[in-house]
């Protein structure tokens, strides 16, 4: 009886004491908690009013239970969006329990009529996770308005794009060998993270001051429409031949342009004209053993602005080369490195190198470099680098090349530069007394980056002409 009896005791404790155990959940503001996605792209090609539904996974890291005090959709009822949270449709769904090691899935879709003109380009909101105090977003992200959306696409024969909706690339694009992509004025093309736009062809991007042709990233959300490293940029390979940009934006890449390889022909490889490449992450324009010929462009706030390596045939005229350290890219490389040199297989290989930079400025602030231009030659063969007309930021001035009435150390005086706003501007409008101001020497190019005319007797050095 006796023994019965504590067999009886023994199994209700038990009973007790893995109930609670199994109830219990963790409270600790240090709960591991996992999504699989940080963001939920809506990609799909909108031809008509859409309803389209991607997924993500909550994961409970945590050998207890966790609950989630509230998952909601932070734009409420009126969103675009709409979310099913573990089989409940609702834009805010509370005290949802997750088992220890386990997940649920959240369902996200959005409605949205693509052909709407009243649509912003971009629809976005977003997710967020509520847990033991803490807080934790996945962002939603689609696109408000129509777009020729492309994936892994190679281009054959003459293409052109036009402006009637913006082109947005996934996986990439490739300008096959004799294939010629024509881009028209006012055309937006939007690239993925693992997008690059490679060119074995021929690229032709004309635009005007008015409608500028832009490559830039596709996650135009606040918190990712500033970053640079957004998409991989734009390369020219050996191929490649007789390009052309003009009034041509590139933004927020992890490098601008790269061109590979000397001119097939008697042109340059690339010739960019009044464009614009900003907020870069490595190098603005990289050069390799290439042909690369710029005037009034403005290359600013990039990791290496630019860069030539292996020698190659190169003419940089009117253009202003500029970097500020700032919380986005820290400046801590020349604006201007070249070289006749690089690297091949652990072994120095050099180039003949024929360059002209002329009426431009190269500058940096509040940054760790003390000379804006770096100047290597290596061995003995044919090497020419000209500095004509140009205000440019040293401690130790470069040997070995031509300087023709240069203006060391003096501030361009831009009009503002701030870089906790991150606002730029390099023209010289506010400061009459820039020493850039009439600096210069003349030559065949008589319009700046803003379609101004140059001055026909004395221009000003940089992109803009005061």
């Amino acid at each position: 009886m006796t023994c019965l009896r504590f067999i009886t005791i023994f199994f209700c404790f038990s009973a007790i004491t893995f109930s609670c155990k199994k109830e219990s959940f963790i409270t600790s503001s240090q709960a591991k908690l996992y999504t699989s996605a940080d963001t939920l792209f809506f990609d799909t090609v909108f031809t008509s009013t859409g309803s389209i539904t991607q997924s993500f996974k909550i994961f409970n890291g945590n050998n207890q239970k966790l609950r989630l005090s509230q998952v909601k959709l932070a734009g409420g009822a009126s969103s675009y969006f709409k979310i099913n949270v573990n089989g409940t449709a609702a834009s805010e769904v509370d005290n949802i329990d997750i088992a220890a090691n386990d997940s649920i899935y959240v369902f996200a879709q959005v409605n949205i009529n693509p052909n709407s003109e009243n649509l912003p380009f971009l629809i976005q909101d977003s997710i967020l996770i509520s847990y033991n105090g803490n807080q934790q977003f996945v962002q939603l992200q689609a696109y408000g308005q129509n777009a020729n959306f492309l994936n892994s696409l190679l281009i054959k024969g003459n293409v052109t794009w036009n402006n009637t909706l913006p082109y947005v690339v996934l996986g990439g694009i490739l300008v096959d060998s004799n294939a010629i992509l024509t881009i028209q004025p006012g055309t937006r093309i939007y690239l993925h993270a693992n997008a690059p736009f490679l060119v074995n062809g021929t690229l032709i991007a004309n635009g005007t001051k008015e409608d500028t042709i832009v490559f830039n990233g596709d996650r135009l959300d606040p918190d990712y429409s500033v970053l640079p490293a957004s998409w991989p940029g734009i390369f020219f390979d050996s191929s490649s031949k007789d390009n052309y940009l003009r009034h041509v934006i590139i933004k927020n890449a992890y490098q601008g342009i790269i061109a590979q390889g000397v001119s097939v022909d008697a042109n340059p490889k690339l010739t960019i004209s009044q464009c614009i490449l900003t907020n870069i992450y490595d190098a603005g324009v990289l050069g390799i053993n290439s042909s690369i010929y710029a005037d009034n462009c403005l290359i600013s706030n990039c990791g290496s602005n630019i860069s030539i390596e292996l020698g190659g045939d190169y003419r940089f005229i009117f253009c202003t080369v500029a970097s500020n350290n700032n919380f986005l890219i820290a400046h801590n490389s020349p604006v201007l490195q070249v070289s006749n040199a690089a690297m091949v297989n652990g072994s120095t290989v050099t180039a003949p190198l024929n360059a002209l930079f002329q009426n431009s400025i190269f500058w940096g602030d509040y940054g760790n470099v003390d000379d804006e231009i770096t100047v290597n030659q290596h061995g003995t063969g044919p090497f020419s680098v000209t500095f004509d007309h140009i205000l440019y930021k040293a401690k130790d001035i470069p040997s070995g090349v031509n300087f023709i009435s240069p203006i060391l150390n003096m501030d361009p005086m831009f009009d503002s530069i701030n870089v906790t706003t991150s606002y730029y501007d390099f023209h010289f409008t506010n400061h009459p007394l820039s020493p850039a101001i009439n600096s210069g020497t003349p030559t065949t190019f008589l319009l700046d980056l803003d379609d101004r005319p140059r001055s026909n007797e004395i221009p000003d050095l940089g992109c803009y002409e005061r």
